[in-house]
């Protein structure tokens, strides 16, 4: 069986009030969710405080983005050592918002995954077209190539350890959503594509959704054959949204 999952991507929001507000709402409410994972990735600076508030509870959390040297004169940036110092499960690597607006190429996206898994930690590989290439009809090849530059220097086997979040670019935060249907082609096209290379990685690879997901649509979304949750943005900010996309996994 394919593992469920939602991870919340807090982006560049929050503050230490406001944080534990919120979670402690998610883990009243979802602390006895079964195998289903929930899992939040939070601003590097909020890492301590979650990983306190969170340590004994069910939900997961995780980091944004890391960087892909392991130490050096790198002003700023945060190894994956450093994260795995507060017991950090997951890293979000190659959301679009890093490729588009900090330059991130698929190889510098195959790096970051290779030092998250090298560090013990998950990473959520994101890929996803923006809405010109889907109008062109690339959809499929610009995916393939994000996916290949992964497994060309990590290999496939390393998808055992990683999930597949697809984020249509157009969808995120626009309110813009694709249709079930247009998503599963697309989690169907990711699968087979893994499947050829190897088939058992692609049958227990978790697959997420991510775009414009909330609470009225996530169990739509959630009830095609190869999605296997979300990766949600906006709504994991506002906990009866978030619950409410947690509670579409058991449907």
């Amino acid at each position: 069986m394919r593992k469920k999952m939602v991870a919340g991507n807090w982006k560049m929001h929050g503050n230490l009030v406001e944080n534990k507000q919120l979670l402690d709402a998610v883990i009243a409410d979802l602390n006895g969710l079964g195998e289903d994972l929930v899992v939040v990735c939070v601003p590097y600076v909020y890492l301590p405080s979650v990983q306190n508030q969170l340590q004994n509870t069910k939900i997961a959390w995780g980091a944004q983005n890391v960087s892909q040297h392991e130490k050096g004169a790198y002003t700023g940036e945060i190894s994956a050592s450093m994260l795995s110092d507060f017991q950090c499960q997951y890293v979000i690597v190659g959301h679009s918002e890093r490729r588009m607006l900090f330059s991130e190429d698929n190889h510098v996206v195959a790096e970051k995954y290779v030092a998250t898994q090298n560090a013990g930690m998950t990473p959520i590989l994101c890929v996803g077209e923006t809405l010109e290439q889907r109008e062109a009809k690339v959809t499929e090849q610009v995916i393939e190539q994000q996916l290949m530059s992964v497994i060309s220097l990590a290999g496939v086997e390393s998808l055992n350890k990683a999930v597949i979040a697809y984020e249509p670019v157009w969808a995120i935060g626009t309110g813009k959503t694709a249709t079930p249907e247009q998503a599963q082609d697309v989690h169907a096209f990711i699968r087979e594509k893994i499947a050829k290379q190897n088939l058992s990685v692609a049958n227990q690879l978790t697959i997420l959704y991510g775009g414009s997901v909330k609470g009225n649509n996530a169990s739509e979304l959630f009830s095609m054959p190869d999605i296997d949750g979300g990766l949600i943005g906006g709504a994991s900010l506002i906990a009866n949204d978030f619950i409410a996309i947690c509670r579409a996994l058991r449907h």
